[in-house]
């Protein structure tokens, strides 16, 4: 059974801070206590480095860090030889679309995407146009920047390389039809990259199942240390791509004569020493969420989220941009109000939540506003969080918003 009161007992940050409203996950998670054991059992038990010596603590280190390549393969349903870990999903991204720039991209090849992606999965692709002579185009997304697959057909021709997506948007939530998509694409011989950034922590994810060639995501939006990423890619495809660093530990031998020899796939993407802590405390973190279970997860953020939008509907004083989609952040802008502002006015009532434009830019020219306000769910919270939300929440108005300055 999902008992949310006794989840909250396993995070510190709730039970040192319960006057604290937490609706930033969208931005990062609180971490529970078997992930801050695993590093902290790292650090007082066996530190060291990895690949690196033969002693006791070495070979232990060793271990925990290989075993969190099967966890995570467990997590997302692939094989360990295709996770590769990263600094975060941003170093993921760069390095599928660097790599398939060196080793599969010409100039003229198309890569699609859409307006309503994060930085992280436009911004190299905009490089690659740059650098590389590719062009990008953007499928259409409807107002609750919803890409539908009769619009991806349209869009797919023989030029298409590249489709890159994120499954959940980081704004509005809107939840693409990403293996219909990736059948799709696949017919026209087209490689898809899938931002996982706001999916996986939230709903069970099977790269097999959903076809993808390429995901990204973040140890830190999953209850795990920050300064860990994951790359997920097919293997064959891994096999041929290049890394961006070059360094210790992923090459199997190099000499005088500039002759250098990687190791395969996953090492030779993980030059230098890694984040080892983070990485074993991200394995902690995957074995947490899956004992809680990630259908269960998403049925409680559903739930949580269709309560969450009922509630503010209800308030005269608040634009609600996205009502109609059923997962991600619920996304408002106090009228008349700038988003810092009302942001600002809710943190002076301990609710903590994002404004800005979230890094997603030219999400704008869909929802026509460039700042939002993003009230970001996760497992732990509850509707008694919500309903003191929307008691401050009333509230926002431009001199309320203002008095807290003076």
């Amino acid at each position: 059974m999902f008992d949310v009161n006794e989840i909250r007992k396993d995070f510190p940050m709730i039970q040192n801070r319960p006057d604290l409203i937490y609706f930033d996950n969208g931005a990062t998670t609180y971490k529970p206590q078997p992930v801050i054991d695993a590093v902290l059992g790292f650090y007082n038990g066996y530190t060291s480095n990895v690949e690196r010596g033969d002693y006791e603590t070495a070979v232990k280190a060793d271990k925990a860090y290989a075993d969190t390549r099967k966890i995570i393969a467990r997590f997302i349903n692939c094989d360990p030889k295709e996770v590769v870990f990263t600094a975060n999903i941003t170093a993921s991204l760069n390095q599928i679309a660097w790599g398939l720039g060196r080793s599969f991209l010409h100039e003229g090849d198309i890569v699609l995407t859409t307006e309503a992606e994060h930085a992280s999965n436009l911004l190299p692709w905009f490089r690659l146009e740059k650098d590389l002579g590719i062009k990008i185009e953007y499928i259409p997304v409807d107002h609750q920047g919803v890409c539908h697959i009769e619009d991806v057909r349209k869009a797919l021709n023989e030029k298409v390389k590249v489709v890159a997506m994120a499954h959940v948007t980081n704004v509005l939530g809107s939840v693409q039809p990403i293996r219909e998509i990736a059948e799709a694409a696949h017919e026209y011989g087209a490689y898809v990259v899938m931002d996982g950034a706001q999916s996986v922590p939230h709903r069970r994810t099977d790269v097999r199942e959903l076809g993808v060639d390429f995901m990204g995501f973040s140890s830190h939006k999953m209850c795990g240390p920050d300064g860990v990423g994951v790359l997920y890619g097919r293997y064959e495809l891994l096999q041929k791509m290049e890394p961006v660093f070059l360094g210790g530990g992923m090459n199997a031998r190099f000499s005088s004569d500039f002759n250098i020899i990687l190791k395969d796939a996953p090492e030779k993407f993980e030059a230098g020493t890694p984040n080892i802590e983070g990485v074993i405390g991200l394995g902690a973190a995957a074995e947490y969420l899956m004992s809680l279970g990630m259908d269960n997860i998403q049925q409680y953020e559903k739930e949580l989220r269709a309560y969450f939008a009922a509630k503010i509907s209800q308030l005269d004083n608040i634009e609600f941009y996205n009502p109609d989609n059923l997962s991600g952040p619920i996304t408002f802008n106090g009228k008349g109000v700038f988003a810092q502002d009302a942001a600002g006015y809710l943190g002076s009532k301990n609710i903590c939540v994002r404004s800005g434009n979230h890094c997603a830019k030219i999400l704008h020219e869909v929802i026509g506003t460039d700042q939002t306000i993003r009230a970001s769910l996760y497992f732990y919270n509850t509707k008694e969080e919500v309903d003191r939300f929307i008691e401050a929440a009333a509230q926002i108005s431009l001199e309320n918003a203002v008095s807290i300055f003076f």
